[in-house]
């Protein structure tokens, strides 16, 4: 199970190279980055200027989200930032092939990503061309909402439709992620959790909400995932 804390609405951007050192030395496996564009979601988050200062405070993967229309217009900004795993909306654009393609174009890992309501089907397609398969269990924007549980089916079944693609694809898991929705998710198939306030807003060490995000009590591996 890796995880991978999310920096939007959850740290205090005037001290962002501590903020990233929390989760890298609490045992973050990767730092997801949430672009929102005010159009595709009712919410602005931040750019490529962002996410290239994150770039220079970590080591760990930069796993970067756009939730915008039509994504493939800004993918090359944000590959250019430092994001080292792109992830698009199915249904953001028409050209969801050539949002693909164009990551892969430029040498990194792609992923889909579906909102709540989206039928797992959506993304059946375009399997072969992902890394990564993101299931939103929040209506996408804003931190801190609630886990909408209809959607674990729909994990299952993506989980269903990779393994009967025979390719190592990860099955990432966004919203409303705590102590008690990880093993939810984790039963229904997901290997990869972001969370935001459950891991910089739950009360207790960084390190302690990681390891039990992950569902093992460890100590905080610090850097050393940064290959993965």
């Amino acid at each position: 199970m890796l995880i991978a804390p999310s920096i939007f609405a959850s740290i205090d951007l005037r001290r962002l190279g501590d903020e990233i050192a929390r989760a890298a030395d609490g045992g973050a496996d990767w730092i997801h980055l949430d672009i929102m564009d005010g159009h595709f979601v009712p919410n602005l988050s931040f750019g490529p200027v962002l996410v290239e200062a994150v770039r220079e405070s970590t080591a760990l993967p930069l796993d970067v989200h756009l939730m915008i229309t039509a994504p493939e217009r800004y993918i090359a900004d944000y590959v250019k930032a430092g994001a080292d795993r792109v992830t698009v909306h199915v249904e953001a654009t028409p050209h969801v092939y050539r949002a693909l393609d164009l990551v892969h174009d430029l040498g990194k890992p792609a992923g889909v990503a579906l909102n709540p309501g989206t039928p797992a089907e959506a993304v059946s397609a375009v399997l072969a061309n992902v890394e990564l398969v993101l299931a939103m269990t929040v209506s996408p924007g804003y931190s801190g909402q609630r886990f909408i549980h209809a959607v674990l089916p729909k994990i299952t079944r993506l989980r269903e439709m990779i393994a009967a693609t025979g390719r190592a694809i990860h099955l990432q898991v966004d919203g409303g992620v705590d102590a008690i929705t990880a093993p939810l998710c984790r039963a229904a198939g997901a290997d990869v959790l972001v969370a935001a306030s459950a891991v910089y807003k739950a009360g207790k060490p960084v390190a302690e909400a990681i390891a039990e995000l992950r569902g093992a009590r460890r100590e905080g591996r610090g850097a050393n995932a940064a290959a993965r």
